[in-house]
């Protein structure tokens, strides 16, 4: 078998979408005698900043020569990344060969009735469990795909876990209320694995706190358990800021990640670092916290992928996203023209997003598509939109453009989708885009 006959068979697996429940994923994991039960894990869970946070943690675990896992989506770069062992992605070759062991598990589970129709995340996150505990991984980081409480990831029992933030987003499986959102998120609360809590509307608070104390689970909340403070923009390399928990009181930490939201994701990981301290046989220390998030770096999230033109990528998808990339570009574009290429997602309400750029002044908005089953097409965006904004049917032609008539001192961001940034940044870093 060939990487790419591995990929296709994995990709294959779409056509059974996306079906919450553990039911299957417990059967694929029982054939592979429970793999996830033979590591230690965290589990991060939250509307927007979990890959940030498990990237912050995962080099604060480096930092401590801990051998990390961790389980993010979806791939940036290619597909491998969303496995990957102190940032190294499962190569090529374990990763045929563990869906060489796993075509006839599944095979085996789709002849029977109950769990027939194992999806794609089901079996990626099978073959990572399996992958970590083969590998002996100290820590693994584990990312939740939708949700939490049905999402498959939802079959350990965690060191730690954390929820960085709750908004409106997949409303169609979470629900349409932000309590609702929350009991979702809530589902990877364990008995007595303590959970932390980002900056989160005190209605969710109030959920997740009730279940966590049903759960009796310490519960550790940004503002209170722990705070950020004197924070401070270094322009466009990361976020100045100072911490306070019980424990520590650090000052001039530095995350190399942008936008002010990041110091609430650094935050989140410092107080997860603390917390896996005993279990994991280390002692927190200040120099390690400010060495490992000075080293911080998650690909399309406010990136910097050119300087001339400033291009920047931003995976924002939904309205908080949109809000806290918008809050950053308005603090620190000073007087820059701010061209806008948009391309979403047809499941998401991009009304809403696009008003939020609006907002920017100085700014030129393009709407365009992607090649991506679920992209918006262009006839697709209401015609409000259409009537007040450029739109471009062919991205990488209109980036050329708009790159080519840009001043030096202008800004362009392409945002609205990590599917969208994904195909710009292999473009842009692969030789095919030329000025």
């Amino acid at each position: 078998m060939t990487y790419q006959e591995a990929l296709d068979w994995i990709h294959g697996r779409l056509a059974f979408g996306n079906r919450p429940g553990l039911q299957r994923v417990e059967a694929l994991l029982e054939k592979l005698d429970n793999p996830q039960n033979k590591i230690k894990t965290v589990h991060i869970a939250g509307t927007n900043g979990k890959g940030s946070t498990v990237t912050d943690l995962r080099c604060l675990l480096e930092e401590e020569n801990l051998k990390v896992g961790t389980y993010t989506s979806p791939f940036i770069t290619y597909f491998n990344e969303r496995i990957a062992i102190n940032n190294r992605p499962i190569p090529n070759d374990e990763l045929v060969r563990w869906v060489l062991k796993l075509q006839p598990l599944v095979a085996e589970l789709d002849a029977t009735e109950e769990v027939s129709g194992i999806t794609e995340f089901e079996i990626v996150t099978a073959l990572m469990f399996g992958y970590f505990a083969e590998q002996k991984v100290d820590i693994a980081i584990v990312e939740v795909g939708l949700g939490g409480l049905l999402d498959c990831t939802n079959v350990i029992m965690p060191l730690a876990s954390a929820i960085t933030t709750i908004g409106m987003d997949h409303m169609d499986i979470l629900g349409n209320t932000i309590e609702e959102i929350a009991f979702q998120k809530a589902g990877i609360i364990k008995v007595e694995v303590p959970v932390v809590l980002g900056d989160l509307p005190e209605e969710a608070v109030s959920v997740i706190t009730g279940e966590a104390n049903s759960k009796t689970s310490s519960v550790y909340k940004y503002g209170e358990s722990f705070k950020s403070s004197e924070q401070q923009s270094v322009e466009w390399v990361g976020e100045m800021f100072a911490y306070q928990s019980d424990e520590l009181n650090l000052s001039e930490v530095m995350v190399s990640l942008i936008g002010k939201h990041q110091v609430d994701n650094a935050s989140v990981a410092i107080k997860l670092y603390e917390l896996l301290a005993q279990p994991l046989g280390y002692k927190c220390s200040e120099g390690t916290i400010k060495s490992a998030l000075s080293k911080a770096h998650w690909s399309g999230r406010m990136e910097v992928i050119r300087k001339e033109p400033l291009i920047i990528l931003d995976g924002a998808h939904n309205e908080p996203a949109v809000t806290r990339l918008v809050e950053s570009l308005a603090s620190m574009a000073h007087d820059r023209k701010i061209h806008v290429m948009f391309a979403s997602l047809s499941t998401k309400d991009c009304q809403p997003m696009i008003e939020l750029f609006q907002t920017l002044p100085n700014v030129e908005l393009t709407v365009t598509t992607f090649d991506y089953p679920k992209a918006r097409a262009i006839k697709d965006y209401p015609a409000s939109v259409l009537s007040e904004v450029k739109s471009e049917r062919n991205w990488q032609e209109g980036l050329l453009k708009l790159t080519k008539a840009c001043h030096s001192e202008d800004m362009v961001v392409v945002t609205g989708s990590l599917y969208f940034i994904s195909q710009v940044r292999a473009f842009i870093l692969g030789g095919e885009f030329y000025e």
